[in-house]
C-alpha cells in the first residue's frame, strides 16, 4: 500500500543510536518506502528494513531511491551517502546522521587551538605507535617519527612479498605513470578515503578540518584514513602486486572492498572519530547527543531556547 503522506515519526519512538544498524550498504536494487519500514527491491525479491533501524544508508551502484524512503529516513533522523561498490568510493551525502552539532563544535574548537589542536595529533600518533610516549613530542619530531615508521612499513612487505621497493612517488594526473606498487597504493588508499570520508560526514564532522593535514576539503579525512594504511591498504598494495594483476587498479579496488565487507572498519572509525574529537576524560564512556537547541552566550555558556529575553540583562545607554 501506498504510506505517501504519512506523518512523521515522534521522537519517542525513534531508536537510541546504539541500536540501530549502524551502517546499512544496499547496491543494485530500488530503495522505496513500505509504511515505517524502507524496502530494497531487485530480482531476488523485497527486503523490509525498518527505517528506525538504520543510522547510515549506504547507495552503492546500480541503487535507485524514491523521494518517500528519502523523506521517511529523514524523519527517522538517517542519514544517505552516495557510495561505490561495498562503499569503497565517497560521492555525496544527504543531511548528517548528527542530531546536534557537538561533535562539529568540538573538532573547529579543537583544531582552532594550537594547545588542543596538538593533543588530538599527539593521539593520533599514538594510536599508530602502540606502547611509545607521545606526550612531550613536538609536530617535528612526531613526523619525523611516522616517517620512519612508514619506511620501515614498506621495507617489510617489500620483504615478505618480494616485490621490489624505492620510494613512494604518484601523480594524480597520471595514474599509469606510476610502478605496479605505487598504483596500488594510490588505488588503495582511494578506496580508504572514500570509507572515511562517508563516515565523517555521516557522524557530522568536517572532512576539511584536519589537524595533522590542513588547507585541503578532505584534510580530515586523510588524518583518520593514516591511523589504518598499515593494517589496511599497504599489505593489500603489496599483496596485488606480488600476486602480479594485469589490472592493478581494479584488483586492489576489489581487494579493499572485500577486506572491509563486514563492517568493522566502519564502526572501529567511528569510534575512534568520537574519541578523538569529544575526548572522555578517565576512561568514561561518551555521552549520547540530547536533540536540542540551546542558545550562546558571550558569557561563555549557552542559555535556553524558546523563551523571551525581553528586558533580561538589559543596559540602558
Amino acid at each position: 500500500m501506498s504510506s505517501f503522506g504519512m506523518p512523521p515519526a515522534d521522537i519517542a519512538d525513534l531508536s537510541r543510536a546504539e541500536d540501530r544498524i549502524s551502517f546499512l550498504y544496499l547496491e543494485r536494487s530500488i530503495v522505496h518506502r513500505d509504511s515505517n519500514a524502507i524496502t530494497a527491491t531487485d530480482d531476488r525479491g523485497v527486503v523490509h528494513i525498518p527505517a528506525a533501524s538504520i543510522g547510515v544508508l549506504l547507495l552503492g551502484p546500480g541503487t535507485s531511491v524514491t523521494h518517500q524512503a528519502v523523506a521517511l529516513l529523514a524523519d527517522h533522523g538517517a542519514t544517505i551517502v552516495w557510495v561505490g561498490e561495498r562503499g569503497v568510493r565517497y560521492y555525496a551525502h544527504g543531511r548528517s546522521l548528527a542530531s546536534s552539532s557537538r561533535l562539529l563544535i568540538a573538532q573547529a574548537a579543537a583544531v582552532s587551538h594550537r594547545d588542543r589542536r596538538l593533543a588530538v595529533a599527539r593521539t593520533m600518533y599514538s594510536m599508530r605507535f602502540p606502547g611509545e610516549d607521545t606526550t612531550g613530542l613536538s609536530m617535528q619530531q612526531l613526523r619525523g617519527k611516522e616517517g620512519a615508521r612508514v619506511r620501515r612499513i614498506y621495507r617489510e612487505h617489500s620483504k615478505r612479498t618480494g616485490v621490489a621497493w624505492n620510494h613512494r612517488e604518484y601523480d594524480k594526473a597520471d595514474f599509469a605513470g606510476g610502478d605496479p606498487i605505487n598504483q596500488a597504493l594510490s588505488a588503495a588508499h582511494a578506496c580508504l578515503y572514500g570509507i572515511v570520508h562517508a563516515v565523517i560526514v555521516a557522524l557530522g564532522a568536517s572532512p576539511g578540518l584536519g589537524f595533522v593535514h590542513t588547507g585541503h576539503e578532505r584534510a580530515f579525512v586523510y588524518d583518520i584514513s593514516d591511523l589504518y594504511k598499515a593494517e589496511i591498504t599497504i599489505p593489500i598494495a603489496f599483496d596485488v602486486v606480488a600476486e602480479g594483476s594485469t589490472d592493478i587498479s581494479a584488483d586492489t579496488r576489489r581487494r579493499v572492498r572485500n577486506r572491509v565487507h563486514d563492517g568493522a572498519l566502519l564502526e572501529r572509525c567511528v569510534r575512534d572519530i568520537r574519541m578523538l574529537l569529544l575526548r572522555p576524560e578517565n576512561g568514561a564512556g561518551i555521552e549520547e547527543e540530547e536533540d536540542t537547541v540551546r542558545l550562546w552566550d558571550d558569557g561563555g555558556f549557552d542559555v535556553a531556547a524558546g523563551r523571551n529575553y525581553e528586558g533580561i540583562g538589559d543596559v540602558d545607554f
